[in-house]
């Protein structure tokens, strides 16, 4: 089961938008008031007003990255006039918000220290960049930004969100509360930090008498009755898992992932995830494995599903469908147990498949009849797409997610060199179906 209430860009531009981001693209227009010049054409290459004027207009029309080398030249021309050198910095976090939308974290960081670089001292160019390596998981230098960003300017809600945030993803949960608390203060009633607080509170509830333990990649906590031989053993198959899924899809996720074994009762109070549940991920790994002793097929399938959720979401930057993402897990998982069918033979019968399309977020309202459907018809889309146009193509396709593009984008431009859409690889998947139906 994939990661539930992942932060999208929409809690992203709150946030943002709380520390003044738009004047990065105001200012761009404001800051230059005292340069008169026409910038209708390329200027003439002696003429700094000229260039940072023109700049000032291709910033505008969105030709950013054009904009971008006139502004520079300006500055290089006339380094010690303040106004050219602020259109410069503050054309390069325009530039970082652009591709900060895109969710192209890597660029973004670029243009924002760059921004940094000219204004050492901009609280507002170290809280972004602080907010940006935060998504990139570079936690040591976003914790540098943000604490900065706090030193120079003090306490906003959206500095002490992501601080919180920092701190809940590196398992200090109570530096967590007390961070989230601070900000409801500044901002009482923001709804993404009345959640991720009361979500603390009860892990905190939960965990605080856990044990804990550790391997290469992983960082574990588990219920005191948990056998630790039992525990370790699930780390040793999580290490499998990631030799194993990053080597299909070529990735390896840089930061530590966090692993709780839990009693039942304890991860359905954690998660509240429904009771068809075998696992949960959610920035960690969830287990109800608390009173078992040893390692199953079926747990191994488990364990190998959810690691899969820990690469796809980093590859994506949480921008994908559920059913894609579900089903990428689901071929990890079945390598290592591969459960019956039943419900998607039913379905395939009927010919009473679910819309994908109402498959791309939540299953958690679904019944277990039709979640196990869901995963199953989600199984067999992927499990089409993989051995007809192989897992390279799937990994160009997690790819163009984690760029920002909706799926139908993203599906188009990975298989291009066969015309194909998003309806057009479900419906070549429906006719595969139905010739291996008549077959049988």
């Amino acid at each position: 089961m994939k990661r539930a209430g992942a932060r999208d860009m929409a809690t992203i531009s709150v946030c943002l938008g709380k520390c003044n981001v738009i004047r990065i693209v105001t200012l761009i227009v404001c800051a230059v008031c005292l340069l008169t010049a026409s910038a209708g054409a390329e200027p003439i290459d002696n003429d700094p007003v000229l260039h940072s004027s023109y700049g000032r207009e291709l910033m505008l029309r969105g030709e950013y990255e054009k904009g971008i080398e006139q502004l520079r030249r300006a500055y290089l021309l006339f380094p010690l006039n303040e106004t050219l050198k602020r259109n410069l910095a503050e054309g390069y976090a325009a530039f970082g918000h652009q591709f900060f939308k895109q969710k192209q974290f890597e660029q973004a960081d670029e243009n924002f220290l760059k921004a940094i670089e000219l204004y050492p001292d901009e609280a507002t160019y170290a809280l972004l960049r602080g907010i940006c390596t935060y998504h990139l998981k570079k936690y040591d230098i976003a914790r540098y930004e943000l604490e900065r960003a706090r030193t120079l300017k003090g306490d906003s809600p959206e500095l002490l969100y992501y601080l919180g945030l920092l701190q809940y993803e590196t398992e200090n949960r109570s530096q967590a509360i007390e961070l989230w608390e601070a900000a409801l203060k500044l901002s009482p009633g923001r709804r993404e930090i009345t959640e991720l607080l009361a979500k603390a509170r009860r892990e905190m509830a939960v965990e605080s008498a856990m044990d804990r333990g550790h391997s290469s990649r992983f960082d574990l906590t588990y219920d005191p009755g948990v056998d630790t031989d039992f525990a370790l053993a699930i780390l040793d198959v999580l290490e499998s898992a990631a030799n194993q899924v990053g080597a299909e899809l070529g990735h390896f996720p840089e930061a530590r992932v966090p692993v709780g074994i839990y009693k039942r009762e304890d991860f359905k109070a954690v998660t509240d995830s429904p009771d068809w549940a075998g696992g949960f991920y959610d920035g960690k790994i969830r287990l109800p494995f608390g009173i078992l002793k040893e390692i199953t097929p079926s747990m191994r399938g488990v364990l190998f599903h959810e690691y899969a959720h820990v690469v796809i979401f980093d590859l994506t930057r949480g921008n994908c469908p559920l059913w894609l993402n579900e089903g990428i897990a689901e071929m990890f998982g079945r390598q290592q147990y591969n459960r019956p069918m039943a419900e998607f033979g039913r379905a395939a019968r009927r010919q009473a498949f679910a819309d994908f399309r109402k498959l791309e977020s939540s299953f958690n309202s679904l019944s277990t009849t039709d979640a196990g459907l869901a995963y199953q018809q989600s199984y067999a889309l992927v499990n089409y797409m993989v051995t007809t146009y192989g897992w390279h193509r799937l990994k160009q396709l997690l790819v163009a997610l984690g760029k920002g593009m909706a799926i139908d984008e993203a599906i188009e431009l990975t298989l291009k060199d066969y015309s194909l859409t998003y309806d057009g690889i479900v419906a070549e998947w429906r006719a595969s179906v139905d010739r291996d139906m008549a077959g049988k």
